[in-house]
């Protein structure tokens, strides 16, 4: 992952964070309401980040598939074949 995908990560996390913390501070809600809340809101967090994850693996995966192939084909072309006389 690039150090602009670390921040672009951290800073949803932290978001996330800040405006649960500010909707609890601020809730007119009752004690249940809010935790109903705030599990709907987890849940839809840990969804999101499970997914933007999925990507992420999902690039990486690609990445080193080209890469993995790329070596294999730049080793088969320094290697000599044999003479099949």
């Amino acid at each position: 992952m690039s150090a602009s995908n670390g921040k672009v990560l951290f800073g949803f996390i932290f978001g996330a964070a800040v405006g649960v913390a500010a909707g609890l501070l601020f809730a007119p809600s009752s004690g249940d309401e809010t935790r109903k809340k705030l599990k709907e809101k987890g849940r839809e967090y840990s969804d999101e980040l499970t997914k933007q994850m999925n990507e992420k693996l999902d690039d990486l995966k690609d990445y080193v598939t080209h890469k993995t192939e790329d070596a294999r084909a730049r080793i088969k072309r320094s290697v000599p074949e044999e003479d099949k006389s």
